[in-house]
């Protein structure tokens, strides 16, 4: 079922979001590099069979406004929070992937009562809350001292880790294509509301069913980083995508869309 691009306002805010199918809603959450469309057709189109799948442009990526510089992950959450009341999905699934994973994560500790569900893929729990510190700094200070450069400069020192070895040229090529149309200012708010996010107090009070996905080929948010927030998530499951990178959604949109589909089918009961 093709996808349908729209927009809403939130807040003073311009959301663009693509709109396909209908059942269960299922709210996807990109990364900090793409938007809706380029992360997640895969999913709009395999998916909207049997859920009214809906993927955001964040404040900052595609056809969204751009946010206050100071926009913290916090009010990404409440701007997702009125963006679903905007559009009356009532309590969804929400789906998010690398930065996404942890915008859902932010979103039930201000919303709890909104996801029916959480689908986390490459998660982290904030960077302050899943690496290094040395290694949050690393990952600011490219993106800040980038984001204003032509875009081949950041594509070329991220895209590639964003994918295993073996996903093929057009794949990453394509994603690379759709993230260099980034925002600048966008771009830098949202690395740094994540690079001060640590999210590990809210773990163990996640009271929803959670699935978590990694690839075991991701080398930016390893399989560790999952089965950390595993591990204080009572009751969630973890799957390893064997041979994928980090944005499984794009790689391994087909074991990922299987995962899902069954997960968000038997929560649906």
């Amino acid at each position: 079922m093709s996808a349908s691009s729209q927009q809403v306002e939130v807040d003073g805010l311009s959301i663009a979001y693509e709109r396909a199918g209908d059942g269960p809603p299922l709210v996807l959450l990109h990364g900090y590099l793409g938007d809706g469309r380029g992360t997640w057709h895969r999913q709009l189109d395999a998916l909207s069979d049997e859920f009214t799948v809906v993927a955001w442009d964040a404040p900052g990526a595609g056809r969204s406004s751009d946010p206050p510089p100071s926009f913290s992950l916090a009010d990404y959450a409440d701007c997702l929070s009125g963006f679903v009341a905007a559009l009356g999905l009532g309590r969804p699934h929400v789906a998010g992937v690398s930065f996404g994973g942890g915008l859902a994560l932010e979103v039930y500790r201000r919303h709890p009562l909104l996801p029916k569900t959480l689908i986390l893929a490459s998660a982290y729990a904030g960077w302050a809350g899943s690496l290094p510190p040395e290694e949050v700094e690393l990952r600011l200070r490219q993106v800040m001292e980038m984001a204003d450069l032509p875009p081949d400069h950041l594509m070329g020192a991220v895209t590639r880790t964003l994918f295993s070895e073996s996903a093929p040229s057009t794949m990453v090529d394509e994603f690379a294509d759709n993230a260099a149309q980034f925002h600048p200012s966008g771009l830098k708010a949202m690395a740094l509301s994540f690079a001060k996010a640590d999210l590990r107090d809210i773990l163990p009070h996640v009271d929803v069913p959670t699935l978590l996905l990694c690839g075991d080929s991701d080398v930016r948010a390893p399989c560790s980083v999952a089965e950390s927030i595993h591990a204080a998530i009572p009751g969630s499951r973890l799957v390893v995508l064997p041979g994928a990178g980090h944005v499984i959604p794009v790689e391994a949109a087909a074991r990922f869309n299987a995962e899902v589909r069954a997960f968000v089918r038997l929560s649906e009961g």
